[in-house]
């Protein structure tokens, strides 16, 4: 169950990948966020229905991250806990759109 702190995030694929998109929901200034964007929890289902915890980072001299926790796919594939730079952050409707970069191997 989602902590009650994190805002729901729908992902395209069933895993992360550079280019892949997922939309945060339900925050209440969209247009600021995707502005300015600050640290918020997240929890990303993806489009098998898998869900895991996610942190947003902003804090990084190299722009924000998005770390994710382990999870298994619908298909029972392991996806090890990671992070990722986030390459761009863009209101779309009332969801704010985060655009997956490389990997963070720091």
């Amino acid at each position: 169950m989602p902590d009650a702190q994190a805002y729901p995030a729908l992902c395209t694929h069933t895993h992360l990948f550079p280019g892949a998109r997922c939309r945060l929901q339900g925050l209440p200034h969209p247009a600021a966020f995707a502005a300015a964007p600050e640290p918020i929890e997240a929890y990303l289902r993806f489009s098998d229905g898998a869900a895991t915890a996610a942190e947003l980072h902003t804090g990084s001299p190299t722009g924000p991250t998005l770390t994710v926790a382990a999870y298994t796919t619908a298909a029972g594939t392991p996806i090890d806990d990671s992070t990722w730079t986030v390459k761009g952050i863009a209101q779309k409707e009332d969801d704010v759109e985060l655009t997956i970069g490389a990997p963070n191997r720091a």
